[in-house]
């Protein structure tokens, strides 16, 4: 099923792209085909892993890798989420946990994931992503690393981290009988620092008042690129964005949205289909400008201390350490993108999203951005009440057009 999924995928998004219907989103969603398409594929070295993993690494020595969350929202995109989230509770895996996970492993019950050579677990940024590729691991039988994250950079945490990730690339050669060629090591890494600097030119457009940012242009997009590091087509998909954001911003025009309120979107964008995006564009001309992993918060990579430099952007992440220094970048962001309020999809069972939520809520007070807390599965759909959703929104914009005079 999902094999078929991502060819029909590849295969709308090539003919649209070749018949002129180009645009940056529909470039960054064909490389995500052609990702899940080589998952699934039965002939590429499969790795499943946690979200802080190197992929930029994996791809220089040509394994086809993703974290499995990545999964759990293509399994909502299309509408099946639900089914697989069932499964994983009748054989007892506990209903208040992520819904990502849970359906993740009823995908694997199902044998709708394909079996991987190896798994990479990483103790950031849940333990719950790590608990389900410990299970994974043993439903396969397959050998299994962890990645032990420290929260900062202090003392030897850089070292720490850099040696786990030279022995982590000795684990994957074991697994594979694939070595690591130090020029294609350093090859890769040249392609991220490319697609880092052109991806800080984008995020720095967004910033302009009107935003070229338009519906779903960046929607997941911060996460999801990390997957393609390493590797030429994180350059071309960055480039597509910068040259459509050039020309949106040289045209000095309002965008499409109106742009009314500008919003910082905090964490999971909800994954399966619903009205709240178009709602917030017609109805209330709100603009989602900026998403909370849509930033670089690590330094190029130096090609002369790979490990450490890839240690340092694991370490790095909004999402690592302290509760405190992320709500400091939430604030940094809200200041730097000029927002008029924040929309904070609590998802069920995210112990990290839901159980930060109220000091989030009053760091983001603090510089007068209010924040609609959500409470909903991001990627169980029987969940939805669009009702419901529809008058807390009503009600926040009222909250946040009082607001608008703030200056930051």
């Amino acid at each position: 099923m999902m094999k078929h999924y991502f060819e029909q995928l590849e295969n709308g998004l090539k003919s649209a792209i070749d018949g002129g219907k180009a645009s940056p989103r529909k470039h960054y969603s064909l490389e995500i085909a052609r990702l899940g398409k080589r998952l699934y594929s039965g002939e590429d070295r499969v790795a499943w892993c946690g979200i802080t993993t190197p992929f930029d690494l994996l791809n220089a020595m040509d394994i086809t890798s993703c974290f499995v969350e990545f999964i759990g929202a293509m399994l909502a995109s299309t509408g099946v989420a639900g089914d697989f989230i069932e499964e994983a509770d009748q054989i007892g895996y506990s209903s208040d946990s992520c819904s990502y996970h849970r359906a993740v492993m009823g995908a694997a019950v199902k044998g709708m994931m394909p079996t991987p050579e190896f798994l990479i677990g990483t103790t950031s940024p849940c333990s719950g992503g790590l608990a389900v590729l410990e299970n994974l691991a043993h439903r396969f039988a397959k050998p299994l690393f962890v990645l032990h994250v420290p929260q900062d950079e202090s003392g030897k945490n850089v070292r720490y981290l850099a040696d786990q990730i030279r022995n982590m690339a000795r684990f994957v050669s074991d697994a594979t009988g694939a070595s690591l060629d130090s020029g294609r090591l350093r090859a890769a890494m040249e392609h991220t620092n490319r697609a880092r600097d052109i991806m800080t030119e984008v995020y720095d457009l967004a910033k302009q008042v009107p935003s070229p940012v338009t519906g779903k242009d960046l929607s997941n997009f911060g996460i999801v690129m990390a997957l393609f590091l390493g590797t030429e087509a994180a350059e071309r998909i960055a480039r597509a964005y910068l040259e459509e954001f050039r020309r949106r911003a040289e045209a000095a025009s309002r965008n499409a949205s109106g742009e009314k309120f500008r919003l910082l979107w905090i964490q999971n964008r909800i994954q399966f289909k619903n009205p709240l995006e178009s709602m917030l564009a017609d109805d209330f001309q709100a603009t989602v400008v900026i998403d909370e992993l849509n930033d670089i918060t690590w330094e190029p990579i130096d090609t002369d201390n790979i490990y450490e430099g890839l240690a340092k952007r694991s370490i790095s992440i909004p999402f690592n350490g302290a509760i405190e220094n992320r709500v400091t970048h939430l604030q940094k962001l809200a200041r730097e993108y000029r927002i008029d309020g924040a929309i904070n999809p609590c998802n069920w069972g995210c112990r990290q999203g839901t159980g930060s939520r109220g000091l989030i809520e009053d760091g983001l007070r603090q510089i007068g951005v209010p924040v609609l807390n959500l409470e909903v599965d991001c990627i169980d759909s029987r969940k939805f009440t669009e009702g419901q959703f529809k008058t807390r929104i009503e009600a926040f914009f009222e909250m946040a057009d009082a607001k608008k005079g703030n200056v930051y």
